[in-house]
């Protein structure tokens, strides 16, 4: 098995950034999941599940300060009130490590009801308690690999082929758990039109799980054609 395709989400549910090479520290890929966008009238950590615009931005990593954002047009929204008016409400680009963030879900992904909430982990804006994520090549099939928003792709026929890895390139991974979906991966965004029938189709086929998410058990680098390596699960 090898590394096809490395990916960075500076800001949280934003569009990322394709990498050919990454540092990977003690909570995942540097940079990544670092950043967010608070609604100031609710306190609320937006994502995409509660507003589908944000897919329609990107962030850039900055190791120096506030990450770049820009528009599906390539225009930069360089402030708080910039961003809050592209999405009419008022938002304030938060980092994590100034705390946590609570997030929310609709559990009902037909009429999107029924909404629950949690808190991150701290230190990072990942969902849960993992910090990288991986995602085999055959799991993905024909679909977009942008809406299951992945850290680390690899060439190999199944998700089954990954709960086994024990290093990725010079970093070495705990695997946790496959990653249950939501109806982030039904979201439009710059060039994938909305699709409710891909989560429909994980879940029926797939106890709604694609990707797995590990945590970082010592910190290296992962670059594109990396081995990823471990002893096989035996079912």
């Amino acid at each position: 098995m090898q590394v096809v395709d490395i990916w960075r989400y500076p800001v949280k549910s934003l569009g990322g950034e394709q990498l050919h090479v990454a540092a990977v520290g003690p909570d995942g890929i540097v940079g990544d999941r670092s950043w967010g966008l608070r609604d100031r009238s609710t306190g609320l950590v937006l994502t995409a599940r509660r507003e589908p615009a944000l897919l329609f931005l990107s962030g850039q990593y900055r190791p120096d300060g506030r990450p770049r954002i820009t528009d599906e047009h390539g225009d930069e929204l360089a402030d708080d009130q910039a961003l809050s008016e592209r999405l009419g409400r008022p938002v304030e680009l938060v980092a994590a490590d100034d705390g946590p963030g609570t997030f929310e879900n609709p559990m009902n992904v037909d009429d999107e009801t029924d909404w629950i909430q949690w808190q991150s982990a701290g230190r990072t804006f990942h969902d849960g308690r993992s910090t990288i994520s991986l995602v085999a090549t055959g799991a993905l099939g024909e679909w977009d690999r942008r809406r299951f928003r992945a850290n680390v792709v690899v060439d190999t026929a199944s998700d089954d082929d990954l709960l086994g890895v024990e290093q990725v390139g010079s970093t070495l991974v705990t695997i946790r758990k496959p990653i249950d979906r939501c109806v982030m991966v039904t979201r439009a965004q710059p060039g994938i039109g909305r699709d409710l029938q891909v989560l429909k189709q994980i879940i029926a086929e797939r106890e709604n799980r694609l990707a797995v998410g590990a945590t970082i058990a010592a910190p290296g680098s992962i670059a594109v054609g990396d081995a990823v390596t471990g002893d096989p699960v035996v079912a």
